[in-house]
């Protein structure tokens, strides 16, 4: 049982500090750059491996995007689909993946 909070604790304390890293820059002109982590590494791959939700995106909006129907069984901090909303950090692996 210890263990298993101890998990969500490390767990919640990562989520916090990627979503703390993921903060948009803006310049003096207004124009919001994103970090330089945040630009996709390869055009093959539709996401990043860890995915901050954005303001109006839905749980079906990424799983096309990202083409991962498996987005609940690999997040289990998200309890329903109305659970999602701007910050969220959610793990992604592709369908075309290995899984």
């Amino acid at each position: 049982m210890a263990a298993k909070k101890l998990s969500w604790c490390c767990a919640l304390l990562l989520m916090v500090l990627l979503v703390s890293s993921c903060r948009n820059y803006v310049d003096e002109g207004g124009d919001v750059d994103a970090p330089l982590w945040a630009s996709r590494g390869s055009s093959d791959q539709p996401c990043d491996e860890i995915y901050v939700v954005r303001d109006g995106e839905t749980l079906q909006t990424i799983s096309e995007k990202c083409d991962d129907p498996y987005i609940l069984e690999e997040n289990p901090h998200i309890q329903d689909f109305d659970d999602v909303y701007p910050g969220l950090v959610l793990k992604i692996t592709p369908f075309g993946g290995n899984r």
